[in-house]
């Protein structure tokens, strides 16, 4: 980017923090969770609310008109979610859930794994994709975690990343488009190479495309999970499941619930789902949030997906640079970056802890209570992403296994675990950049005076 350019857009995010963002500066407050939530605009509360005060709504379950106006709203926001994906509405739906873990679980839960089919994980996967391998170890499928690089990259040469299959239906890939632990960014090439293998492919997108365009004209996994408040921080209990029609349509869901079916008959035991997208939304869906969808994406529109890309991507050198250059007084760092070092094939989340001047690791938690203090908002932990958490920080496979084999329910902690282990680190810090981040959010982060007289 020019200088020029570069001037003209940090201006524009100056102006958009002070029209819809103004409550961090008048809160003296630096918001660094991005990957955590996004940050709504004032503009779209207020429209949404001055919408809801104007507007009839009634359960979309039904034939009168307040009903038929949320359907209506309903299947307006499924047309402008397509188009803000680039997906054509021939081949693809939009199944609204209540975030994007519940539309991981759609799939995992009514994907025809079976004895000898392999579900593959890149071992950088949130929980709620992890949690997809359950559904496979219950039907007999072979599990893969693909091992991560130094970078915490997915391991392997291109082409060559995914192990072979067995059988010809059943073999899934889950892979997140981009960490919410390092925000390391995953080739889409990953997607070519597992249909090419007999693959088909579970996108987690939730980290990425608040600050990237998802095209998927251009990529065509076949399901992609979201979820709006990552992307423009209001609704809240609003995500989506984005499905190829050919592939949900050969799921089997194990139930069945109001809105899903056709019809129910108690007396004769059957039931008939619907064929289409209402077969995966179970009971009466948000219709009040799912109305503020549309507003949101305009949101994101007006500005400019590549705008806000650059933006973050801007925002983020600064603050690895900044990280990069803290040092004590013997010239020793300061700081362990986690993931990579540069803005290749990387996104708006890093992940880092301080060290001292030995080398050793300052627990996490005591950068978290002290950002907290002085009003930065960040998140500390593993960000449940354990794979790639047990990567960064080097845990010991077998001694992690004995350990966590020795506590009882309700025993864990992150503290108790790091003692078993002996080890100064079992948790990271993590800074992520937004749509209304500026320099001075940036900065304050590692370089603010109290914060580096704690870790000096």
């Amino acid at each position: 980017m020019g200088l020029g350019l570069a001037r003209e857009t940090t201006r524009t995010f100056e102006e958009l923090r002070s029209r819809e963002f103004k409550r961090l500066d008048e809160a003296g407050h630096a918001y660094l969770d991005y990957t955590g939530s996004g940050l709504y605009p004032e503009s779209l509360i207020t429209e949404h609310a001055d919408f809801l005060r104007t507007t009839l709504l009634g359960n979309p379950h039904s034939e009168g008109s307040a009903s038929a106006h949320s359907t209506r709203i309903i299947e307006d926001a499924r047309r402008r979610v397509l188009e803000f994906f680039d997906a054509d509405d021939e081949k693809y739906a939009v199944c609204f859930t209540a975030n994007a873990s519940a539309a991981l679980k759609l799939v995992g839960e009514a994907y025809r794994f079976e004895k000898g089919s392999r579900l593959a994980l890149v071992a950088d996967n949130h929980n709620s994709v992890n949690g997809i391998r359950e559904y496979a170890r219950a039907r007999g499928a072979v599990i893969d975690y693909l091992p991560l690089t130094d970078e915490l990259r997915a391991m392997g040469e291109p082409g060559e990343i995914l192990p072979e299959v067995e059988v010809s239906s059943g073999n899934l890939l889950a892979y997140p488009a981009q960490s919410n632990f390092s925000g390391v960014q995953h080739p889409t090439s990953l997607i070519d190479e597992a249909h090419d293998k007999g693959y088909e492919v579970l996108l987690d997108a939730a980290a990425f495309v608040p600050t990237n365009r998802l095209s998927l004209h251009e990529a065509s996994p076949e399901f992609v999970c979201i979820s709006f408040y990552k992307m423009f921080g209001y609704p809240t209990g609003v995500g989506a499941l984005i499905g190829q029609r050919e592939a949900l349509s050969r799921l089997n869901r194990p139930w069945f619930a109001g809105g899903t079916v056709e019809y129910v008959s108690v007396q004769n035991r059957l039931h008939q789902m619907q064929s289409s997208a209402e077969a995966f939304e179970d009971g009466t869906p948000n219709f009040l949030s799912i109305s503020a969808v549309p507003r949101g994406l305009d949101f994101l529109d007006h500005i400019g997906i590549e705008k806000i890309h650059d933006h973050v991507e801007r925002s983020t050198r600064i603050l690895l640079d900044g990280l990069r250059n803290l040092e004590h007084e013997n010239g020793a760092p300061k700081v362990l970056i986690y993931g990579p070092l540069d803005m290749k094939d990387r996104g708006g989340a890093v992940a880092f802890n301080f060290i001292d001047q030995e080398g050793h690791v300052i627990p996490y938690k005591l950068g978290d209570k002290r950002a907290s203090d002085i009003n930065i908002s960040l998140r500390g932990g593993c960000f449940c992403n354990p794979g790639a958490a047990e990567a960064a920080l080097h845990i010991d496979a077998d001694q992690s296994y004995e350990c966590l084999e020795s506590f009882s329910p309700g025993e864990f902690s992150l503290d108790r675990f790091a003692a078993c282990l002996d080890s100064e680190a079992v948790g990271a810090l993590r800074v992520s950049v937004g749509v209304a981040s500026n320099d001075e959010d940036v900065n304050r982060s590692p370089e603010d005076p109290t914060f580096d007289g704690v870790f000096s």
